[in-house]
């Protein structure tokens, strides 16, 4: 079973296998077109390999055309290029179902942040520890098999890519893996995986005094309109110059500028500049840059003039970093750890013939600095 089931131009009983084929035969074109950081690969080009071209050819399902699509985006090492449809044992969506954020240091995979309230940070896995194994596979063994798998080679970011989404596993298994905290015993756990997590009754997002602040923790709900009323009903119990917290470090999923300018209309009082776009597709087509600033526009009857602090840290992705970089231009203190570093604003491009959904960045973002926003580093580094 597909999930979510693949929406088909056609209906699915006219597709033939050579539709299937020709839908992953044209992914690299898609990506060669739309993608905006293509500058990452040799040539300007998708990393395409021999190995996954014959792949393309021999798809004759949905099923596998899901699947294909999975293991063609793999090859750009970008957690922002995803699917729109997936299968039971597809691999886990990274930063979103992920709670351990692994980094290749020397020779050594190690656990950079541990997302809080799941189960990595339940078993006792702490920053520092070591990753040895998953699924009983050593570390270097396996990520070396995933781009083996793929007809590549890794080495540099691509192998913490790697590493990132083999220790968050498949969505219908639970994960084998060994930690080792400095010169201690190796730790053998057995992890589920956080589609399992029942998060229906869990709000949009809280708020609590602490100290003389009110802080307010979004609950990864960028993504949903109502978010920005439940801010607002944070925010009428704020008093006259009251410190604001806002908690982004559990906004992994992104979301629309349209709850993120929400916010952030709260905290000023003229046009703003928040957030600096590219087009690099509209470049390639006509020669012709195009580029733009968008704004933050006060929101009437729904100011605050008391300092603000922006937390973020690993798991604050997508639309939780352009909130980030947005609070910091207009002149809030942001402080933790790098973000996800996920890349640019995605578009969703349907395959011609079954109606698959591929999603890739397709817009560059930028600091109205002009920083790339996954370069961007919070000015104030406090440990996550």
């Amino acid at each position: 079973m597909l999930v979510p089931a693949a929406f088909a131009l056609v209906a699915a009983d006219e597709l033939k296998p050579a539709d299937f084929a020709a839908d992953a035969r044209s992914i690299e074109t898609i990506v060669n077109k739309q993608y905006a950081y293509l500058d990452r690969f040799p040539g300007g080009r998708m990393p395409m390999t021999d190995k996954l071209r014959a792949e393309a050819n021999a798809v004759s399902t949905g099923r596998e055309l899901v699947r294909y699509s999975e293991r063609a985006l793999a090859l750009l090492a970008d957690h922002h290029a995803i699917t729109g449809s997936s299968t039971k044992e597809s691999r886990a969506v990274v930063p979103s179902y992920s709670d351990l954020w692994v980094e290749r240091q020397g020779n050594a995979y190690v656990v950079e942040q541990v997302r809080a309230d799941t189960p990595a940070s339940q078993a006792g896995i702490h920053a520092g520890d070591r990753l040895i194994s998953v699924d009983g596979v050593p570390m270097a063994e396996a990520v070396a098999g995933f781009w083996a798998d793929l007809g590549t080679t890794g080495g540099g970011e691509r192998d913490g890519y790697a590493a990132r989404v083999l220790a968050a596993g498949r969505r219908d298994r639970p994960r084998q893996i060994i930690v080792r905290c400095g010169n201690g015993a190796p730790r053998s756990l057995t992890l589920p995986n956080l589609y399992i997590r029942d998060l229906a009754d869990r709000p949009l997002l809280s708020a609590a005094e602490e100290g003389k602040s009110l802080v307010i923790r979004i609950h990864d709900s960028l993504g949903n309109d109502d978010t920005v009323a439940a801010f607002d009903s944070a925010m009428a119990r704020a008093q006259p110059g009251q410190p604001i917290v806002i908690d982004l470090t559990d906004t992994a999923s992104g979301g629309n500028t349209t709850v993120a300018r929400g916010i952030m209309g709260w905290f000023v009082d003229t046009p703003s500049f928040y957030q600096m776009h590219r087009l690099p597709v509209e470049e390639r087509e006509t020669g012709i840059a195009r580029q733009w600033v968008e704004q933050v526009l006060p929101r009437a009857g729904k100011h605050h003039r008391g300092p603000v602090t922006v937390r973020v840290g690993r798991w604050t992705g997508s639309m939780g970093e352009g909130l980030a970089i947005g609070f910091d231009a207009i002149g809030a203190r942001v402080e933790g750890s790098r973000m996800a570093g996920l890349l640019g604003a995605i578009y969703d491009h349907r395959l011609e013939r079954s109606g698959q959904v591929i999603k890739i960045p397709t817009e560059r973002l930028y600091a109205v600095d002009g920083t790339p926003r996954e370069r961007f580093v919070p000015r104030y580094s406090i440990r996550p």
